[in-house]
């Protein structure tokens, strides 16, 4: 699973995925790519889910590259625990995904097999996605 190091703080506050992505916008690597539709948090699971799908898809041809990276922890208070008491402890990292983001870029497949592992991999992840070609963004 993706996770970092080591961060500055143990339980940041939450990050907004609202509106359009600043950077990370356009295909840089590959010849397709899995755009998000809309803004969500992508878990480190779903992130390995998606990549595990594409690989299988792929059968460990070409190369994939991913964009998004699970910075920010999330935390979660146990069951049963009353209101109150302080904040919980980390549970699970997200990586914070906004309209517009490239999340996983593919190369050195054909476009069927890149199309079908791109949807594959859509289908992991809790957002609306759009595959798209490199040249034909937006």
């Amino acid at each position: 699973m993706l996770m970092p190091k080591r961060t500055k703080y143990r339980r940041p506050h939450r990050v907004s995925y609202e509106g359009k992505a600043k950077g990370r916008n356009e295909i840089i690597n590959g010849d397709f790519a899995l755009v998000a539709k809309e803004g969500a948090w992508i878990t480190n699971r779903q992130i390995e889910a998606a990549r595990i799908a594409m690989t299988r898809e792929m059968k460990r041809l070409g190369k994939v590259w991913i964009n998004i990276f699970p910075h920010l922890a999330k935390t979660k208070k146990p069951m049963e625990v009353r209101m109150g008491s302080g904040k919980g402890a980390p549970d699970s990292w997200v990586a914070v995904v906004k309209e517009g983001k490239i999340m996983f870029e593919i190369n050195g497949v054909s476009e069927a097999t890149a199309r079908e592992a791109l949807r594959k991999a859509g289908h992991k992840l809790p957002i609306k996605v759009k595959i798209v070609k490199r040249g034909e963004e937006a």
